[in-house]
């Protein structure tokens, strides 16, 4: 199990819970992480707890909400600064379906992919990296993974090939920060509740270069 009693807050909510076994964060209202694309507006103030490392990882966690106005949402986050950083999460829409996706903003700008699901009372994230690039996938039962994407930060560099699918990870020495988030963009607040949070080496294999 992986203590986020050791973790650091960026904007650290009024309300929260952090054991070594459990992570709840009540959210605070018109709180979001966004950079300019399609509507314009900038939000870089919603809590994240956050660990650090230069290694490859791969970061699984259970993650569990009661969410109460559209656009609330909870998950992982990496976070290099206000304009480079990633977000998985589902995002409440309304009683008929909610939005499973991912942002991943890059120099300032983000982008937005998802998928319509029926709202499920938890679900499990699991995060992998190998240098500059990661792997982002999701599990509503907590074994059977299926990918969301694959996405790349620029502030980390360049991708480096990786000779053989069942190379090891390379180490790598560029820090980042890592973890989980909860924020509710509208006059909303609901409880996140953060389990099973496990970090290891990472089990993102490589991929043959050509």
């Amino acid at each position: 199990m992986t203590d986020f009693t050791q973790a650091d807050w960026i904007f650290e909510p009024k309300n929260h819970e952090v054991n070594q076994d459990r992570v709840v964060i009540v959210t605070d209202p018109e709180t979001d992480f966004w950079q300019r694309s399609y509507y314009g507006f900038r939000n870089d103030n919603a809590p994240g707890l956050l660990l650090e490392t230069s290694e490859n990882f791969s970061f699984t966690v259970k993650v569990a909400f009661q969410y109460q106005a559209q656009f609330d949402q909870c998950g992982v986050l990496v976070y290099l600064d206000s304009d480079n950083w990633f977000k998985a999460s589902i995002e409440y829409e309304n009683d008929h379906f909610s939005r499973l996706g991912s942002v991943v903003t890059n120099l300032g700008y983000s982008d937005w992919a998802t998928t319509d699901i029926e709202l499920p009372d938890a679900i499990w994230y699991r995060l992998s990296r190998r240098g500059p690039d990661f792997l982002i996938e999701s599990s509503l039962d907590g074994v059977n993974f299926k990918q969301m994407r694959i996405f790349h930060l620029h502030k980390l560099g360049e991708t480096t090939p990786q000779m053989g699918r069942c190379a090891p990870p390379m180490a790598t020495s560029t820090p980042v920060r890592f973890g989980l988030y909860a924020c509710s963009p509208l006059n909303s607040s609901f409880k996140a509740e953060f389990t099973e949070m496990q970090l290891g080496p990472s089990v993102w294999q490589a991929h043959t270069a050509e």
